[in-house]
C-alpha cells in the first residue's frame, strides 16, 4: 500500500480549487499514492464556541483532545490522521481565507497541538492507561504539505493574507509545508484549465508531495520547493511584522524573530538559531507555548465574586436599531 495523500478544497464546486487539487493528487496517484479528496463546503463542520474542554481535558488526563461536539469535523480529522501528507487549496474572500477555513482551523486549535497530545500520552502511559484512553498515535506522524491560494484579483496584494493564513490548518499538527503557490489574476481564465503553466504548476505539486514522502533523510523530506524562498527560513513567507523596536521583525506566520537591515539596497533579515527554534513551527516554539498556558493560565473560581461583577453586563440588553425606511429591501 502506498502512502496516502489527503486533498482538501475550501473552494466552489469544481471550480479552480477542486480542479488544481484534484489534479496535484491525480500527479500522487500516478507515483503510487493512496488518494482522498475532502471538499469543505460538504462538510456540515459548525463553529467552535471557546469551551476549551478538549484542552482542558488534555490538560488534566480526562481527555483524549476530541470536541464535545461531534459533526462533520470528525471526518476531516480522521483523513488527516490516516494521511501521510495533504494538499490544501483555498479561494481569496475579502484578502483572506474564507470563513470555512477559518472555522475549520479554529476546531482543530489547540486540541490537536501536537506538543499538548504528546504531554497528554507521556503521562497516560507513564500511569498506565489504556491506548483508547489516550490521544490518538497517529497524532505523531510526520506529514508533508502543499498549500495553494486562489484569487481573481489581478494585483497581486489583494490576496497576499490568505496562503500565510493557510499555515493555520497546518501548525498545530506539526504538518511540515514544502511547497506553496500563489494563483493571483485567476479572472483571466475562465478556469485554471485554460491556464496550461498553472496546471503544469499543480502537477509539480503533486511531485515535490511524492518526493517528501520518498525522502530517504529529514533534511530531503523538509527541503523547501516552492518558488520562492521568502524572507524567512522557517514558513518561506513574506509576510513581516516590524517589532516595537523599529529594528526587529517577527514573521507574522510563524513567529521568527530576527533583525532587519539594507544590504546591497534588499531587506534583509537576519535571524539566529535560537529565534529560529522558537518558531511556532517547530517544536521548541510550540513547547513554549503550551507551557505557558499550562503555568499561567488561571482556572475557574480564582475570581470570588465573578457572577456579581458580570451582573451589570448580563443586564445591559440592547435590541438592534429598527431598519430605516431608505433600508431599500436589505431586511425582509
Amino acid at each position: 500500500m502506498g502512502k496516502k495523500v489527503l486533498g482538501i478544497s475550501f473552494g466552489r464546486k469544481m471550480s479552480n480549487c477542486d480542479i488544481m487539487v484534484k489534479h496535484a493528487l491525480m500527479a500522487c496517484e500516478q507515483a503510487g499514492c493512496e488518494t482522498a479528496f475532502l471538499r469543505a463546503d460538504d462538510l456540515n463542520i459548525t463553529n467552535c464556541n471557546g469551551c476549551i474542554a478538549c484542552t482542558i481535558g488534555l490538560m488534566t488526563g480526562r481527555g483524549r483532545g476530541y470536541c464535545v461536539r461531534h459533526d462533520d469535523f470528525d471526518i476531516l480529522d480522521e483523513c488527516v490522521m490516516q494521511s501521510d501528507a495533504v494538499i490544501l487549496a483555498c479561494p481569496t474572500y475579502e484578502t483572506s481565507v474564507t470563513g470555512r477555513f477559518k472555522t475549520i482551523c479554529d476546531r482543530i486549535g489547540p486540541s490537536h497541538d501536537i506538543t499538548f497530545r504528546k504531554a497528554a500520552w507521556d503521562e497516560g502511559m507513564a500511569a498506565g492507561k489504556p491506548i483508547d484512553a489516550l490521544p490518538d498515535a497517529r497524532a505523531f506522524k510526520k506529514r508533508t504539505a502543499a498549500l495553494i491560494s486562489v484569487g481573481g484579483a489581478m494585483t497581486e496584494n489583494w490576496i497576499a493574507l490568505t496562503l500565510p493564513m493557510m499555515y493555520e490548518f497546518t501548525f498545530p499538527w506539526g504538518i511540515d509545508v514544502i511547497d506553496a503557490v500563489e494563483y493571483y489574476g485567476a479572472m483571466a481564465h475562465e478556469s485554471v484549465l485554460g491556464y496550461p503553466e498553472m496546471m503544469e504548476r499543480m502537477t509539480q505539486v503533486g511531485r515535490h508531495i511524492v518526493a517528501s514522502l520518498n525522502a530517504e533523510t529529514e533534511e530531503e523530506r523538509l527541503r523547501w520547493r516552492g518558488d520562492e524562498e521568502g524572507v524567512c527560513p522557517v514558513c518561506h513567507t513574506r509576510l513581516l511584522q516590524v517589532s516595537h523596536d523599529k529594528k526587529t521583525v517577527d514573521c507574522v506566520v510563524c513567529g521568527s524573530h530576527g533583525t532587519l537591515s539594507i544590504a546591497d539596497g534588499k531587506i534583509r533579515v537576519d535571524y539566529t538559531q535560537e529565534e529560529l527554534d522558537r518558531s511556532r513551527l517547530r517544536w521548541g516554539g510550540k513547547l513554549e507555548h503550551s507551557t505557558e498556558i499550562k503555568t499561567q493560565a488561571q482556572p475557574a473560581g480564582s475570581i470570588k465574586n465573578l457572577k456579581e461583577l458580570k451582573q451589570p453586563y448580563a443586564d445591559f440588553v440592547r435590541p438592534p436599531f429598527p431598519r430605516e425606511e431608505d433600508a431599500h429591501g436589505n431586511l425582509k
